[in-house]
C-alpha cells in the first residue's frame, strides 16, 4: 500500500499502526460497515470519520460505524450552539480526502477533533487510512495523543 498523509502522520509521530487493505466495492456506500465486513471486524471496533460544521467552524467527529453521530452531544462538547454534517465538497477540501476515504491523521489542517468515548473500551481501533479501502488499526490513546482529541460521549 503506498503511503498516504495518514501513514506519514504516524510514521511521523513515531506511533504504531497496522494497516488493513480490503477491496472496496465502488457501489457500496456504507464505508465503514464495509470495511468491518471485509476485514472480519466488530463494527464496534471500526470508526467512522465525519467533519462537522458549526458557527465557529469545521471540527473531526470519530464515532464507530454501527453508531450514529449524537448532533447535540458533538455541539455541546464542542461548546457550540449547534453542528451539522458539512457538505461532501468542504470535508474533501479541508481535510485532503474523499469521502468515504477521511482519516483523521494528516489532514490539510488539525481540526478540534472529538472521538466517542467508547474508542478507550478497546486496545486497539480501525480507522480510515486516507483511501477508500485502507483502514488503519491504532490504539486510541495514540489518536487523542497525536489529535489533540477530546474524548466524550458523542455516538447514539
Amino acid at each position: 500500500m503506498p503511503a498516504t498523509p495518514a501513514t506519514r502522520a504516524l510514521r511521523a509521530a513515531k506511533i504504531t499502526y497496522t494497516e488493513h487493505v480490503y477491496d472496496h466495492d465502488p457501489a457500496v456506500t456504507d464505508y465503514g460497515q464495509e470495511a468491518a465486513t471485509a476485514l472480519g471486524v466488530s463494527p464496534d471496533r471500526v470508526f467512522k470519520t465525519l467533519i462537522v460544521e458549526s458557527e465557529s467552524g469545521l471540527a473531526v467527529v470519530i464515532v464507530p460505524v454501527a453508531a450514529m453521530m449524537d448532533l447535540k452531544s458533538v455541539a455541546a462538547t464542542l461548546e457550540v450552539k449547534k453542528v451539522s454534517l458539512a457538505a461532501a465538497t468542504d470535508a474533501q477540501r479541508s481535510s485532503g480526502y474523499v469521502v468515504g476515504g477521511i482519516s483523521p491523521f494528516g489532514q490539510r489542517r488539525q481540526l478540534p477533533t472529538v472521538l466517542d468515548q467508547s474508542a478507550t473500551g478497546h486496545a486497539s481501533i480501525l480507522v480510515s487510512g486516507g483511501r477508500r479501502g485502507f483502514d488503519i488499526e491504532v490504539d486510541p490513546q495514540d489518536l487523542v495523543g497525536l489529535l489533540d482529541a477530546v474524548v466524550a460521549p458523542v455516538a447514539r
